[in-house]
Parts: C-alpha cells; structure tokens; sequence
C-alpha cells in the first residue's frame, strides 16, 4: 500500500513536498535548513552525519510521510547522550557504530520526526513511517534507531511499537497572554523580580545596548561578525564548530523571518550576539558568543530579550537550549523531553531497558526538585511545566 524509499540527499525530496509535511513550528526541520547543512558542509562523512532520509509514498507515489534520518558515525551534536552505551559495546568487542538517528543535527529542540502534515490518515501514515523506520535499521545491520526529540504523543506511538522512552529535562518558559516583560515579572516573587531587574540594569549600566534583527534583515558584516563570535565560543570549550558562515548565510536567505538574532554593542562595537530560531509558535534559542564579558550580559542576550521578543510577537513557547538549571529562577521550568531507542541485540537491549528504567526514576525525583526553586508565586497552570509525576 506504502513505498519507504531512503534519500542520501533531502533535495532529491522536493521541497514545497517537504515543507507541507513539516510542523511549521519547526524551522529546524524545514527543507531550506537541512538542504543548506548539507550543501555547506555541515554533515556528511566528515561530521559522521549521514543523511539517509526517509520518504513514504502511497499507491499515486505521492509523498504522505518522511522523516529527516542520518546513519551515525559519533554521537557527537544529539544532545541524547549514548556515549556509554556506545563503551559498554567496545568493551564487549562489539561495534555501536554506525546507528541510526532520526532528528535535527545540532538542535535539541522538540518537535514532531514523523512529518506527516494534517491529515485524518496520520496515525495510518505514523505507523507505517515507524515500521519503515526499523526496516530500514534492520537492513542497514545497524547497531540501533534512536528517533530523538519526538513529541509526547510520537514517544506514545513508538513506544507501543516496540521502542524504549528515554525522558530528559530541559528548561522551557511559556507564554499564557502577557502584555510586557513587567506583567511577566509581576508573576515572580518578589525576591525573584528583583534579581532579573538587578542584572537587567547591570547590562545597561554597563553602556551595553541591545538590538533584536530578523534573519532576513543582518547585513553579510554582520553575518560574519556572528559566525565569528560562533567559532570563538566552540573555541573556548574544546568543541567543533560545525555550522559555516556560507550555511548562515543561505538560510538569512531562504528562511530570514525564521532567524532571529540578538546583537549586543557597547558604542559601535559588538561584544555578543544569539542566534535564535523563529516557529509559527515558538523560539528556539541556539547559538552565542561574546567578545567581551559583562555582568548579566548571557542573560541579557539570550534569555530576557527572546522573553521580551515572544511577549512583543505572541509565540507561546521559548525553549532556550539544552540544559541550565540556572534558567529556573528566571522563568523557564523544568519540562520533559522525549527519545525512544531500539537496540538491535537483545542481550543490550535488555540492559539499557533497565538503565532506562532506573533514569526515569532519577529524572522525576530532579523535575519536582527543580519545581521546588520556581520564582513564580503561583504554579504553573500548563502541563508542561508540572513535574513528571503530576503527569502520570
């Protein structure tokens, strides 16, 4: 009834096709931005990112489903970490690598994998998407799937299709109607509020001024000054800055009003910058540098101006990035996300069930830890926020 067909490039996929499948509140998704990865060097052999899209096509060859998918060389940009897993194999003389990964490269964000669009044959096309999936995995002789920051419902389904939940935590802030930054600090307690005014006020005591500029808007010196500030910050940590000013660039062209960035400039000069990623819902906050430190400016820059940037525009969502339980006393929650994994070899399957298991418990005993140092007065009224045993 269904075709699975893989792609080893996402514009063999056409992209008006692509896009009208995709969440629109997943810009990291969208064809423009993976087809610019790929062409600017992002992925490929030398990244150990290798696309191997999936494309469901029905009986008129119509594309129904697809899912973007890459066979994995490191774990190296998942934010889903297995690099245990990965030891315990060669310990036991066995290969974890290659495996196969489903998501976006470099961006631990939540979204639907399955892009299937709006269609009362969603659950037909999921199902038949998630099949082909492991399909695939088991023709490949890989080591195992991992679908990664799949929404609740996605983890349902592929969890009842034989694949295990893997919870994780990350800090998200929503927005239920305020009309300015002051309604939102008005929520705080009053310890909370003052803390956020204190280090809002260093910035600008500082002579740090602030400027938000939509993708499509930065001009190619900006650009570049950017991606310096980029690189400066992978530098600084020992990591590997994957993304080239060319894949910048394109999508500045392709995609503009789904970018956002954050400059911050003391006289003429910039000493920072965030790049975020802009949904028909959501903000995505992904990348920063600084050339000089200020007091407060992190926050400054990549959390207090995507707050004010969400109140201003109406988005209802803002995921900052991976990590940072300093982002609790400045509003954003603690909130789960979702991976589900199949293991190929059931002696290991069964072992990382039961590390599974037993992290699940760990990871809800450190959200209702995390609730406890919320600044709000009152709890939050979303279930995205209550902690994972409120949600049972």
């Amino acid at each position: 009834m269904y075709r699975l067909s893989t792609h080893d490039a996402i514009d063999e996929l056409p992209a008006a096709d692509w896009n009208r499948l995709a969440d629109p509140d997943t810009p990291f998704l969208r064809h423009e931005f993976l087809s610019a990865m790929e062409r600017h060097g992002c992925v490929g052999e030398a990244q150990g990112w290798v696309p191997r899209h999936l494309a469901l096509r029905d009986a008129a060859g119509a594309l129904v489903a697809a899912a973007p998918c890459y066979l994995k060389f490191n774990s190296y940009g998942e934010f889903v970490f297995d690099w245990a897993w990965a030891d315990a194999y060669r310990r036991h003389g066995l290969a974890y690598y290659p495996k196969l990964v489903l998501g976006s490269p470099y961006t631990p964000a939540t979204g639907p994998r399955l892009l299937i669009g709006d269609t009362p044959a969603r659950a037909q096309f999921a199902q038949a998407l998630a099949d082909g999936a492991l399909r695939v995995a088991q023709q490949l002789g890989v080591s195992s799937l991992h679908w990664l920051f799949t929404t609740a419902a996605e983890t349902d389904l592929l969890e009842a299709r034989g694949l295990m939940r893997r919870v994780g935590c990350q800090f998200h802030w929503t927005n239920p109607g305020y009309g300015s930054f002051d309604d939102f600090l008005a929520t705080f307690t009053a310890q909370k509020r003052k803390k956020v005014k204190r280090e809002r006020r260093r910035v600008q005591e500082a002579g740090v001024s602030i400027r938000r500029i939509p993708g499509d808007e930065v001009s190619e010196v900006q650009w570049a000054t950017f991606h310096r500030l980029y690189r400066d910050t992978f530098d600084k940590h020992g990591g590997v800055p994957t993304l080239t000013l060319p894949f910048f660039q394109e999508i500045a062209r392709t995609m503009g009003r789904n970018l956002l960035l954050v400059f911050a400039q003391r006289g003429v000069e910039v000493v920072a910058a965030a790049f975020n990623l802009v949904g028909e819902r959501s903000l995505f906050g992904r990348h920063w540098g600084c050339f000089k430190d200020f007091h407060s400016l992190h926050f400054e820059t990549c959390y207090y101006q995507g707050l004010e940037h969400c109140i201003a525009t109406g988005l209802t969502r803002f995921e900052p990035g991976a990590q940072g339980e300093h982002k609790v006393s400045r509003g954003f929650l603690p909130t789960p996300t979702w991976s589900a994994h199949w293991i190929a070899d059931p002696r290991f399957r069964e072992a990382i069930g039961r590390f599974l298991a037993q992290e699940a418990q760990g990871m809800n005993e450190y959200h209702q830890e995390m609730h406890a140092h919320s600044p709000f007065r009152e709890p939050p009224a979303t279930d995205a926020h209550r902690p994972l045993a409120a949600l049972d």
